[in-house]
This record gives structure tokens, C-alpha cells and sequence, in this order.
């Protein structure tokens, strides 16, 4: 996970989804499109996995 930080400038809630569309090199809204499905189609377990990643990942 080396190099991978919140987005300050990129974020809606916390950032985490802003991060990852920039460790990953993608479209942050495209980012939180598929995190969004992936919530839902997982009985949103998505959203613990949010909070859990917003408390370990540090911001930019």
C-alpha cells in the first residue's frame, strides 16, 4: 500500500475513493461508481470497508 493517500482536493466524504482512483490511475468518479456497486452487490459491506479505510489510510 506504499504510496497510497486520501485525495484533499478529490474527495466527497473522506477522500478514500479519490485516493484510489489516483494510486490507480483512473477517473475518481468512475472510482466511486464501482466502489458504489461493489457495496451494494456485497450486502454493504462496502461501508465498513470505507470506514475502516478512511481511518487507515493517510491523508495526502
Amino acid at each position: 500500500m506504499a504510496g497510497l493517500k486520501r485525495s484533499k482536493s478529490n474527495k466527497v466524504i473522506a477522500g478514500v475513493c479519490g485516493g484510489l482512483a489516483k494510486r490507480f490511475d483512473m477517473d475518481p468518479t468512475l472510482m466511486r461508481i464501482i466502489y458504489v456497486v461493489a457495496s451494494v452487490m456485497t450486502a454493504t459491506v462496502g461501508a465498513l470497508l470505507y470506514v475502516i479505510l478512511w481511518l487507515i489510510i493517510p491523508e495526502e
